[in-house]
């Protein structure tokens, strides 16, 4: 939880900061559908990488389930959702998600959003494979990222889309192709069960008020409009997912483990 430098924040925790509680690139109706997919109930033991600001842990814990751990390598943002969630039969560890600590097949439900977009294709392999360590048999795992469209995009555009969008969320943002995030799936021992895709409006008018609410959306206006700083780099945010739109989107998969 980066709240330091303007210029140098990344864009989920500027965003956060001028009041965006839903940063999920396909907003909160595809992270719905990846919930309605998981079907979290009572008997669940879920796990969850990189919870943020505790969006889609809230609608998790709504569903009581047996136990639910989150696991985030910033301390900062730990320390807020103990805080938030300290009610609650919620677990908040400082750990990695490429090697969490928990046991091995213990858990039955195992998402993340937004997050391994930011690592490096090994490293998204990496905690990939640690998904499939800690579930059980048949245990689900859920993604919900942003992707490249279409699958036979040209290498270059795909680079070069993939650099200005790391220069613009000061995060190194490599987004794949639906396919290239199948096959990281499959090959780290995954069953794909389910996918769908969405427009990567992360920042359009019309996504902000139905994942904030039109009060959330006008609170969110004008902490930008008295921020410029914040209004600049957020307006260069803007004028790069629209430069790309025809060639980013947001993707969820429901995945089984074999």
């Amino acid at each position: 939880m980066n709240t330091g430098n303007i210029e140098k924040m990344s864009g989920h925790w500027l965003l956060a900061k001028v009041g965006k509680k839903v940063l999920r690139p396909g907003g909160k109706v595809l992270t719905l559908k990846m919930l309605e997919g998981l079907s979290v109930d009572p008997n669940d033991d879920v796990a969850e990488f990189a919870p943020g600001l505790g969006f889609t842990a809230q609608k998790v814990l709504e569903k009581n389930p047996k136990s639910y751990v989150g696991i985030d390598a910033d301390n900062e943002a730990i320390a807020f959702l103990k805080n938030k969630f300290r009610s609650s039969i919620a677990d908040f560890e400082n750990g990695n998600a490429a090697e969490t600590g928990l046991k091995a097949a213990a858990k039955t439900k195992v998402y993340g959003e937004a997050m391994l977009t930011m690592h490096a294709d090994h490293r998204k392999s990496e905690i990939i494979r640690e998904a499939n360590r800690i579930l059980k048999p048949n245990g689900l795992y859920a993604i919900h990222e942003l992707a490249l469209k279409p699958d036979s995009l040209d290498e270059n555009i795909k680079k070069q889309i993939q650099r200005e969008l790391a220069e613009a969320i000061k995060v190194n943002a490599r987004p794949l192709t639906l396919e290239e995030w199948k096959t990281l799936l499959r090959n780290e021992g995954f069953r794909i069960v389910k996918t769908e895709t969405a427009p990567m409006h992360l920042l359009k008018s019309s996504r902000i008020i139905s994942d904030e609410g039109l009060g959330g959306f006008l609170r969110i206006v004008k902490n930008i409009f008295f921020q410029p700083e914040i209004k600049k780099r957020i307006l260069e945010m803007r004028n790069i997912f629209r430069k790309h739109e025809k060639n980013i989107c947001a993707v969820m998969i429901i995945a089984a483990k074999e």
